[in-house]
């Protein structure tokens, strides 16, 4: 009985990777297309973007009231923003644009934002490691300090998008309301998500509401592991990985409910 559950197992983890994998390359076409450049639009994206503010404020002399490089302060900004910040966009209201796919059986709606989601990863993840190899070998900013920290923080804030992608995009699916409400909500975010400024540079009275912020947790653990002992940085990773888990746990169960309305349809 265990080796048949096992063999069953693992047979529909081979499926799940394929339908996924099939949907991310439906994805990238779609998106992309095939001219030009095609998926290298994909991580070339964000690094545009990245890259201009960090070049600009570089250019300006902007310091953020702090002796550390700009370059590599942008860059440990933008890029988390650009990672927690797109998936949700992505996932909004990304079911009705793919409802034939639902005709397949392997295919469910949790496999369209996996999809998305793990798209957007990949794509940012590409911008910052090469933006970050870019600015050192021409050096605007000093290699990091701590690789292992710098992953761990990356990590907690895709987690972070990735939660509340789910949640966004299930949500979205019942109340076109939701998608309208999210996108000012996503533009109020980003001045509060730590992208520029560190938590102790701010008053002793703001910092403890600022740290309510689970995305400043990620970015502070991020900037220390790339600046070292150079800076303050203040964070508790057991806070968000509790608002993680939970938002996760909600875009689950919202995903779950909407898909038994998307198969009946």
């Amino acid at each position: 009985m265990t080796y048949y559950s096992g063999v069953s197992f693992k047979r529909s983890l081979d499926i799940q990777f394929r339908v996924i994998g099939a949907l991310l390359m439906r994805e990238v076409i779609t998106r992309y297309g095939r001219h030009n450049i095609g998926f290298l639009w994909l991580f070339l994206e964000p690094m545009i973007f990245t890259g201009g503010v960090a070049t600009l404020w570089t250019l300006l002399g902007q310091s953020h009231g702090a002796d550390l490089p700009v370059a590599a302060f942008a860059l440990t900004g933008y890029s988390c923003v650009l990672l927690f910040r797109n998936m949700p966009n992505r996932c909004s209201s990304a079911i009705g644009p793919n409802l034939a796919l639902m005709y397949h059986r392997n295919v469910k709606p949790i496999d369209i934002y996996l999809a998305r989601i793990l798209l957007e990863i990949a794509g940012t993840t590409a911008s910052f490691f090469v933006l970050g190899c870019i600015f050192t070998a021409i050096g605007m900013t000093e290699p990091p300090d701590d690789i292992l920290k710098i992953m761990c923080g990356w990590l907690m804030i895709a987690w972070f998008g990735s939660g509340l992608a789910l949640l966004i995009g299930a949500l979205s699916e019942r109340s076109e309301l939701v998608e309208k409400i999210w996108h000012p909500i996503s533009y109020l975010i980003f001045p509060l998500s730590g992208v520029a400024f560190m938590v102790h540079w701010l008053p002793l009275a703001s910092q403890k509401y600022i740290i309510l912020m689970p995305t400043i947790h990620g970015i502070e653990l991020l900037r220390e592991g790339y600046f070292g002992p150079s800076i303050h940085a203040q964070y508790d990773m057991s806070y968000m990985a509790i608002v993680n888990l939970c938002l996760t746990f909600l875009g689950l169960y919202q995903v779950r409910v909407i898909s038994k309305t998307v198969m009946s349809q």
